[in-house]
């Protein structure tokens, strides 16, 4: 058993700390410590807590002793995305025209982990306002992938998936739009979740796309996932698209790992053509694994996902232009005064600010919202993507009538090189592909890693269930893991060649 707290799964470290063989500050610091050494070279987070992690974590080890009821996962440090608003500390959203924001209140899902007793390591990193798909759209520079320094780590929430990788977070909170948590999952060997939509509070997350948006884990295990997902799942009066009803059994599906007599459906068109040949081999070998483990295998057609990239793109952009108009530099965040001009007018002191503080992703999104909303293209454009997502969501119904679950690759290749995509929207875009169609759904997705792809990069796997069924998505991601951890012989992670570079600089 590793003396390392930073190499143990966050179910190792509470049941760690339920017998007092360590204790929250130990684990915390020795997290703090190795976000010291580590970082500089990953970029995962852009502010760290250090004060008030340890106060946390003093504070989860006073709750212990006292004995006080102890939740599943007191005393275990977690990061979150710079998307999530925290109180008395900053949040940016990845975007200049956030810089040196600290917010006067929590988000739900942040106030659910301080009741819970988790001690906040920082804020990660991320595509600003989480538009991208690489980490490389931040205003505060690309992270890197901990498998191999030069290379993207998926996004938009690189930052958090890296820090469960490199071992600088045993979780992290991310957040996903059109697969955010799933496809960085998929490029960095972690586990990403995205609960059903209205599964977890959207309140106190700065919003991209409100119909879209979705808050969940990341982690290095399906267990470690659904623990999470139980913390800060469940109704809030303060989102009204939470919805009001219990939290899926998602820990005890993740702890059975079962999938006897499930029906698991392969979906054609997020399969073959537009994959990687060893991604889909790696595909293939994982649903060979799950067949032996007595799952039943079926393919299913969902005709209009071919659509649904383009759909996605016009409804994002949208939504997110009509999010991003309420930073106009007279409230708060940055604001910027036109040069040359003594006396300038709002409207002026507005330009000048959006200009300085929007990256180029963002105004990109921003234009294209804006103009599939205008007078005359309504209904060309933005009206016609919301009648291609309804048939997304029926074809997900025709499907799950056919099977329990539907699987796909995570995504279409493994981490590609950091700048590779960056002059080529279009092809960063299709990146998505795999992911998309469960956010224009509203259903729960999971990535769990299944292997290495010819470069000695990982390949993701992912897991589709019907609305408010995660727990079947937790129940195969498990079992699926544990059928691989006996081929590996251990985690995927502890192969990362980069993480082993790093720990011989320390």
């Amino acid at each position: 058993m590793t003396s390392d707290p930073t190499r143990l799964s966050a179910a190792e470290l509470a049941d760690r700390l339920a017998a007092g063989e360590l204790s929250s500050v130990e684990i915390t610091q020795a997290h703090l410590d190795r976000i010291d050494a580590v970082d500089p070279k990953v970029h995962a987070y852009l502010h760290v807590d250090r004060d008030g992690a340890l106060a946390q974590a003093a504070e989860a080890d006073r709750r212990r002793s006292a004995g006080e009821d102890a939740a599943a996962l007191m005393g275990v440090p977690i990061a979150v995305k710079d998307v999530v608003t925290t109180k008395g500390l900053p949040t940016t959203a990845g975007s200049r025209i956030l810089q040196g924001w600290i917010p006067p209140y929590d988000a739900t899902l942040v106030t659910r982990l301080k009741q819970a007793g988790m001690p906040i390591l920082g804020k990660t990193n991320m595509d600003e306002f989480a538009m991208g798909s690489s980490t490389e759209h931040s205003a505060y520079g690309p992270t890197r992938n901990p498998w191999d320094l030069e290379r993207i780590p998926g996004g938009s929430g690189g930052g958090s998936a890296a820090a469960v990788g490199a071992h600088l977070a045993p979780l992290a909170i991310g957040t996903d739009t059109g697969g955010s948590i799933r496809q960085p999952a998929s490029v960095t060997g972690t586990v990403g979740a995205k609960p059903t939509y209205g599964g977890v509070s959207r309140y106190g997350l700065i919003a991209l796309a409100s119909s879209l948006d979705q808050a969940g884990p990341c982690t290095r295990t399906v267990l470690d996932s659904a623990l999470l997902h139980e913390v800060i799942g469940g109704h809030d009066p303060m989102d009204s698209t939470s919805i009001d009803a219990p939290v899926p059994p998602v820990v005890e599906a993740a702890r059975r790992a079962d999938v006897t007599g499930l029906r698991i459906g392969i979906v054609r068109e997020l399969t073959g053509d537009g994959y990687a040949p060893d991604v889909q081999r790696r595909f293939d070998e994982a649903v060979a694994l799950l067949t032996d483990r007595g799952a039943e295998i079926v393919e299913v057609s969902c005709p209009h996902f071919e659509q649904a990239l383009a759909a996605y793109y016009l409804i994002l952009p949208s939504e997110a232009s009509s999010n991003l108009a309420k930073f106009d530099a007279m409230r708060y965040g940055l604001r910027v005064g036109p040069e040359g001009v003594e006396r300038p007018s709002a409207e002026q002191v507005m330009a000048a600010t959006r200009d300085a503080g929007f990256g180029d992703e963002v105004k990109r999104r921003i234009i294209l919202g804006t103009y599939a909303l205008s007078a005359g293209y309504y209904d060309a454009y933005y009206g016609q993507a919301q009648k291609v997502r309804t048939l997304v969501a029926r074809d997900f119904a025709a499907a799950f009538e056919q099977a329990d679950v539907l699987v796909s690759p995570t995504a279409p290749t493994t981490a590609f090189k950091l700048g590779d995509k960056l002059d080529d929207p279009m092809a960063m875009y299709r990146n998505d592909i795999a992911t998309i169609p469960a956010n224009l759904a509203g259903i729960p997705g999971l990535s769990v890693p299944a292997g290495l792809g010819d470069d000695g990069l990982p390949v993701g796997f992912q897991v589709l269930a019907p609305a408010t069924r995660d727990e079947l998505m937790y129940g195969v991601g498990a079992a699926l893991e544990a059928a691989l951890l006996q081929e590996w012989g251990g985690p995927l992670l502890d192969r990362a060649p980069a993480l082993e570079t790093m720990e011989v600089a320390r």
